[in-house]
């Protein structure tokens, strides 16, 4: 029996996205991830220029067209460089969720509360305008970051759920949250050029499984722990389409 046009309705694509990417990241956490695993600080999640290893493709011995002469397992492909484009995207999320950890530490036993209105809209209209001056799509790139603030509040709930529960694991320091903010703006300018770099690998029709496999790329090389997989799953939910 087909579905009915209203549960249709209740499936979007970034539904479809969301799905996938956790569905991936996760069996990756599971495979790669040693118990106790945690998000790698934001220095040490994985490079963002980090990329499926198209150069290693065999050198071409002869004039004719690479395709006829390059071995099959070597041979570049399309999604090779989707990859290249995408992965930097889901580094770039995951060093902006390490900072969630740093928020979350400096809201701790204040306060401060987690949702910050005035401060998200800040973040919002700075990258608007940063992508019309890349010539990026202002609305896709805010849509992005939405999904970049509300996954950087799942992970500082989620923090301060365990600290409430076993204050033994609360952080007995409190950042600099002007500092950290510092911090944040940086990767905002990373990621604002990353998808201004990558809209054809955004707007093609494999960008959802490719940015999974991306994704769960960084999940195993920056060690990140349910929390943050859940989290990364999150931010990236609008890249595609």
């Amino acid at each position: 029996m087909p579905l009915s046009s209203s549960v249709r309705r209740r499936s979007p694509r970034h539904v479809v996205v969301r799905r996938a990417v956790v569905t991936t990241v996760a069996a990756a956490a599971l495979f790669a991830g040693a118990p106790g695993a945690t998000a790698a600080p934001a220095t040490q999640a994985a490079p963002a220029t980090q990329a499926a290893p198209a150069t290693q493709a065999a050198p071409v011995a002869h004039s004719g067209s690479p395709e006829r002469t390059a071995p099959a397992a070597t041979r570049p492909t399309a999604r090779t460089g989707q990859y290249t484009a995408l992965r930097p995207l889901a580094a770039l999320s995951a060093e902006r969720l390490a900072t969630a950890d740093l928020v979350a530490a400096a809201k701790w036993g204040t306060d401060s509360p987690i949702d910050d209105p005035a401060r998200e809209q800040q973040v919002l209209d700075a990258v608007a305008q940063r992508a019309r001056e890349l010539g990026a799509d202002p609305a896709r790139t805010v849509a992005v970051f939405r999904d970049q603030i509300e996954a950087n509040k799942i992970v500082q709930r989620g923090l301060h759920r365990a600290w409430t529960a076993d204050p033994s694991r609360a952080p007995t320091t409190r950042p600099d949250l002007a500092e950290v903010r510092e911090e944040i703006n940086r990767i905002n300018e990373g990621l604002v050029r990353a998808l201004a770099d990558s809209s054809a690998a955004r707007t093609s029709p494999s960008c959802t499984p490719v940015l999974a496999v991306a994704s769960a790329g960084v999940v195993r090389d920056a060690r990140l722990d349910p929390l943050h997989t859940v989290a990364l799953a999150r931010s990236v939910r609008s890249v595609c389409g």
